[in-house]
């Protein structure tokens, strides 16, 4: 399967979160002719949810599927790359706007403004109950929801740990530097430390050292707890990075561990079973 992920043209570059502009050098866009990709409309609790998914062409199968859950801004170009770049691994990835009902992060550039009036606004159950349409989205539409996975980034990390609870279908769950301890709201009424009794799928946890928006005693805390539970789970931290490392536009970006992050992700996916046929 032919691919080119290239850094982008910085003359070439939209979509993306207008909160974190300009866009970094390192950013990373997927080409390849092997795949499709495009918007779509998933049908959710009576409205219609906008998402970006992406797909290898010509498969005549059931795909493995990857929920693919977004940072605090939103459904922009880098979580669109996210689903390409599985996509060229062989998964049907599927990344819904789980805010639209709340607003349109691309609307802003100030992110205390976005977190205040948007991000906080979300309620975990509106989300859980989104991403179980989108999982019935992708049955529909050539994958296979007994070979399903989640992924997510930032808010979209502490998100997959919570899927993992929620969702008993679920296969594996890997969650990119998502916060596991918080102030608790209505609206969000748990954290991942909360829910590790109750997890239904296995969970890698990629972090970042020097990310302080979660400090290594949350971590070790986490860990700890997993222990008590008996939790099939796992948590990765990577010395050298900070918050956000994975994310490519932006200056947070730590190559090294993203690429391993990537890789682990990857083999964790294929040794709890979601994997595209060999």
């Amino acid at each position: 399967m032919k691919t080119d992920d290239t850094l982008a043209d910085k003359n070439n570059l939209h979509g993306f979160a207008p909160a974190v502009s300009p866009v970094a050098s390192t950013t990373i866009l997927t080409h390849s002719s092997a795949i499709d990709a495009g918007e779509t409309v998933i049908p959710t609790q009576g409205e219609s949810m906008p998402a970006f998914y992406a797909r290898p062409k010509g498969n005549s199968g059931a795909l493995p599927v990857i929920l693919v859950v977004q940072e605090i801004f939103g459904v922009h170009e880098h979580i669109r790359d996210i689903c390409r770049r599985l996509a060229n691994e062989g998964y049907l990835a599927v990344a819904p706007e789980l805010y639209f009902r709340q607003g349109d992060a691309n609307n802003y550039t100030d992110i205390g403004q976005l977190l205040r009036e948007i991000v906080s606004q979300v309620p975990d159950t509106q989300v859980m109950a989104d991403l179980d349409h989108v999982a019935n989205w992708a049955a529909r539409n050539g994958g296979e929801m007994r070979n399903m996975g989640i992924t997510g980034f930032c808010w979209g990390g502490r998100i997959a740990w919570l899927y993992a609870a929620h969702n008993p279908q679920l296969k594996a769950a890997v969650a990119w530097y998502g916060r596991l301890v918080g102030e608790k709201s209505i609206k969000q009424p748990t954290y991942p430390i909360d829910i590790v009794a109750d997890l239904n799928a296995p969970v890698l946890g990629l972090y970042g050292g020097k990310d302080t928006s979660i400090p290594l005693d949350s971590i070790e805390a986490m860990r700890q707890a997993l222990h008590t539970a008996n939790a099939n789970a796992e948590i990765v931290v990577y010395p050298e990075a900070g918050h956000a490392f994975n994310a490519d536009y932006r200056p947070s970006y730590h190559e090294a561990s993203a690429k391993d992050g990537w890789q682990r992700m990857l083999a964790w996916f294929s040794q709890y079973g979601v994997a595209p046929a060999a």
